[in-house]
């Protein structure tokens, strides 16, 4: 029952209008397509397949932050493929629109195969606990029972994720090196304007669907996971000079609040 539930989150998600729209913040120069740029395009789209891109089926938005600099987050869209129960693949864009920008991909795996990673590799991914129960990850345009169902089944997973175009800093072409990002933990991480930001835009609340989830088990959290809060921050350097982020913030040691983190997203609280 669970499963077919799932399936037709998924279903619906296809047909979904996903909510209001996020524009991209970010022009890359170029000049304006011509006639003969447009027509390959067109015909491309009628002649060619995709299966790859056809095999995108659900719409998920949330928030990231970057390794070891807390402060630094932004707002992520999801656009994935579920490719078995196990494991989903994401293409991660600054909006939802047609011009939107592809920021970096995000893997996102099942507690039983996390577990099974080396401990090494786990410092790598993030928990999906937090992100769920807060109410701030959201699949815009599906239905509620729909959504609820879909979260029922990510607050089990783990995800990692790189940026590859870092559009807080970079508004015209991706610079830099690929960063590693993370997602919260506990309440107070996220900053409220942003998350406040993206509701009205989308037209959602994350405080309502953090009581609808209530009634959704946290499970344990690996130990393995969430490295940054045992002060196990790993990065990219980026040797671009003058470009990175480090440039706008030090990386700092966890703070104690972040340190409490990893207690309260172990017990599920």
């Amino acid at each position: 029952m669970r499963r077919s539930i799932v399936c037709a989150a998924v279903a619906v998600a296809l047909s979904a209008c996903g909510g209001g729209n996020t524009e991209s913040s970010v022009q890359a120069p170029g000049a304006e397509e011509t006639a003969k740029t447009k027509a390959l395009e067109t015909g491309a789209a009628v002649l060619q397949d995709r299966p790859p891109v056809d095999a995108i089926n659900a719409y998920l938005d949330g928030f990231h932050f970057y390794n070891g600099q807390m402060k630094v987050q932004m707002e992520a869209h999801h656009y994935c493929s579920i490719l078995n129960e196990d494991v989903i693949q994401c293409t991660i864009y600054d909006g939802n629109v047609k011009d939107a920008k592809l920021m970096g991909v995000e893997y996102i795996i099942s507690g039983k195969l996390f577990a099974g990673l080396p401990e090494q590799e786990k410092a790598l991914w993030h928990s999906h606990v937090q992100e769920v129960k807060s109410g701030q990850l959201i699949a815009p345009g599906i239905p509620e029972v729909a959504e609820h169902a879909l979260m029922e089944k990510l607050i089990h997973t783990y995800g990692k994720t790189w940026h590859t175009w870092h559009t807080d800093l970079d508004k015209d072409l991706p610079r830099g090196m690929p960063q590693l990002m993370m997602g919260f933990t506990a309440d107070g991480q996220a900053d409220p304007a942003m998350v406040a930001a993206r509701d009205a835009r989308l037209g959602v609340s994350s405080e309502d669907k953090r009581k609808r989830r209530a009634n959704i088990a946290a499970p344990p959290v690996d130990a393995g996971a969430d490295a940054w809060q045992k002060g196990n921050v790993i990065q990219i350097e980026d040797p671009s000079a003058g470009h990175g982020h480090t440039d706008k913030e030090k990386t700092d040691a966890p703070s104690d609040a972040e340190k409490n983190a990893t207690s309260s997203a172990s017990s599920g609280k």
